[in-house]
């Protein structure tokens, strides 16, 4: 058996000063953060898609902020070493520069990060590094999130790392060609410019404290506060079992195969007090933008881990713990020119929700659920309200359930767990900004898996086109197919897909990926999110929880039986009264308890024909019998099914009595 070792250290700093320092980094970050939030000039950064960074001479990341979006955190240190590895030497005081490319360490090109190296007396001593979604990076459709590309030409500007400004001043002609392969150029520039100064702002804190402490404590700290997270963490690994887990999650679909799941392993060994991940048995990379750069699994694995600790600061102390081996050519490490830019809806988070499952098993207290996929639907055109003839983009993410959790119910209508510190965008402003006009953002009931600990719920959000011409609408999402799971018994939630003209002669599924599909003034659309996994049986909720879901409208009393087998009598709806039938719930949960492991073993052809038939509803369909079929023509999908039935006895019949 593997020993568990204890670190003993000595610190060159008294305590009060470290803590001091280690706090002041975290505070300068956020001082960076607020700046950018407060001069950023597209709607995307200002609703928090970006982070702010503290990296050493080394670029190693010494301290983030608060309310970092936990994609990009873990992937900063290595832009910036990235700027290092192409400048050397040639790096001077009132440099800036500019990187966003995905095969050196960055998520996807949209993310674009503005790198400041800080000088003391002629000494580099750190980088300043802020991050921030561009909401348009050029490319072949607005938004530059093509489902169509099959390299990364077709999703805009890749920049390796290039400066901007030069001794302090700014690169006109540099800025000026990069933004002239974008759509909304001024907005672009406007960022670029936003972050560049929240760069300069994160300098200035960090030679306050230098002024204040002097050089040296300061570059003591630096390293302290990084040996003090490694430290931190190899204690709390140390005090868990040694052992291997392993799980696997699954991509919808690779276009240009079809039918059949794309199988996302990962293995995770705790060996000492040092975490190994290999994602080894991961499928090869897809036809579409859903694989993902090295980076951005990185940063999977380091968040999904990260989650389970939530007291330990993040910086490269934390990255020094947890060793990662993503197979080359992967889709969970694609080389260059391989399209990544839906990496966020598609290989990221099933390997984030894999880590959730793992650890949940080595700390069932602090067990998740898997969480619902984070999606992004963009329009983009001309805008010709009474303001002229302007382009316009119009860029919106969704709230929508995390997973039942080891104690109680999941969180309903958050942020992803990509980025819990993303904002929800407010409708009014969108419909400021843009020519789309928000129809319906409401609670979807049912949504949430059901498990003892229900998954929080998830939303359907509507809108209408307004006045524009040459509007083009584009998806990034997944789990229209490998719909959120549940553990431990817990079941499913309910499958992405939007709709175009919903409820009229010429309403249309297009599904949960899709790019560059034409739409006018009056065309209508909506999308669900979905709900979190259910954490548990079902059967074992208490009724008079169901029986609270059904009167807050987030359980219906049809699906009240259905899944959690309580039978509900409807008294007054106004006065949200309502009874629980004790004998009927008794002998429904004894008829769910005998034929539903007979129900995933039914023939799904058979299963489908009962759905075409209107038998059966599409949550009977996933949650019952496992069929899983193409929503827009209603064919069975066998091999998906299969290896989605495959999940369900893996992560729920086991564990039912």
């Amino acid at each position: 058996m593997e020993t568990k070792t204890v670190q003993t250290f000595k610190s060159k700093l008294d305590p009060v000063t470290f803590e001091v320092l280690k706090n002041a980094f975290v505070n300068l970050v956020d001082q960076m953060s607020e700046q950018i939030l407060r001069t950023c000039y597209s709607f995307v950064i200002y609703n928090r898609d970006f982070s702010s960074s503290l990296c050493d001479a080394e670029g190693n990341t010494i301290m983030q902020g608060t309310q970092d979006i936990s994609v990009h955190v873990g992937t900063l240190h290595l832009t910036a070493k990235a700027v290092i590895e192409d400048f050397g030497e040639d790096i001077h005081p009132g440099d800036v520069f500019i990187i966003n490319d995905p095969y050196r360490g960055g998520t996807h090109f949209n993310d674009t990060r503005l790198i400041r190296p800080v000088f003391y007396q002629d000494q580099l001593i750190a980088f300043m590094q802020c991050n921030g979604h561009w909401a348009d990076m050029g490319g072949s459709v607005p938004g530059s999130f093509d489902i169509q590309s099959k390299d990364h030409y077709g999703e805009g500007m890749r920049i390796p790392p290039l400066r901007i400004y030069s001794k302090g001043v700014y690169l006109k002609d540099v800025g000026n060609m990069l933004v002239a392969n974008m759509r909304v150029p001024e907005e672009r520039l406007g960022d670029l410019r936003s972050q560049a100064e929240a760069t300069k702002v994160g300098e200035q804190q960090l030679l306050a404290l230098v002024k204040k402490y002097g050089i040296d404590t300061v570059l003591t700290a630096f390293s302290e506060v990084q040996d003090y997270v490694e430290r931190l963490t190899r204690a709390r690994i140390g005090e868990l079992p040694n052992g291997t887990w392993e799980t696997t999650d699954y991509i919808d679909m690779d276009p240009e195969i079809g039918d059949g799941l794309i199988p996302i392993q990962v293995k995770m060994t705790i060996r000492g007090d040092e975490i190994e991940y290999d994602l080894s048995g991961s499928h090869p990379y897809i036809g579409c933008f859903l694989n993902a750069g090295f980076g951005a699994s990185l940063s999977s694995c380091y968040a999904g881990t990260k989650t389970f600790f939530p007291d330990i600061p993040l910086n490269s102390g934390f990255y020094r713990v947890v060793n990662i081996h993503l197979p080359e050519d992967s889709v969970v490490n694609a080389p260059w020119p391989i399209a990544v830019t839906g990496f966020c809806s598609g290989a990221y988070e099933k390997i984030l929700n894999s880590c959730f499952e793992i650890w949940s098993h080595i700390m069932p207290e602090r067990a998740l659920a898997c969480s619902f996929n984070l999606e992004y639907l963009l329009i983009g055109g001309w805008d010709r309200r009474a303001s002229g003839n302007q382009y316009f983009m119009w860029y919106d993410w969704m709230a929508g359930g995390h997973g039942g959790r080891s104690d109680r119910d999941g969180a309903n209508v958050m942020s992803p767990v990509f980025g819990v510190g993303l904002s929800i965008q407010p409708c009014e402003g969108q419909e400021r900004l843009s020519p789309v006009l928000t129809t319906k953002h409401e609670i979807i009931p049912d949504s949430g898996g059901p498990g003892k600990f229900r998954g929080g719920v998830g939303l359907e959000k509507g809108g209408i086109i307004s006045e524009a011409k040459d509007v083009v609408m584009s998806y990034c999402c997944d789990r229209a197919r490998s719909v959120t799971w549940g553990i431990f018994g817990g079941l499913p939630s309910n499958p992405h897909g939007a709709v175009l003209n919903p409820g009229t002669e010429q309403e249309q599924y297009l599904g949960a990926i899709f790019s560059n599909v034409k739409i006018k003034s009056g065309d209508m659309f909506t999308r669900p999110s979905a709900g979190g996994g259910g954490l548990g049986d079902p059967l074992e909720r208490d009724p008079k929880s169901v029986l609270e879901d059904v009167i807050d409208g987030y359980v219906t009393i049809k699906r009240a039986e259905k899944d959690y087998g309580v039978v509900i009598e409807e008294i007054d709806r106004d006065l949200d009264l309502y009874r629980i039938d004790e004998r009927k719930t008794m002998e429904t949960k004894e008829y769910i308890r005998l034929n539903r492991k007979k129900w995933l073993e039914e023939d799904p052809e058979k299963i489908v024909q009962r759905y075409d038939d209107g038998e059966i509803d599409q949550l009977d369909l996933i949650r019952r019998y496992g069929v899983i079929i193409d929503f827009a023509t209603n064919q069975l999908l066998p091999k998906s099914t299969s290896q989605f039935r495959e999940m369900l006895k893996k992560r729920s019949v086991q564990y039912w009595k």
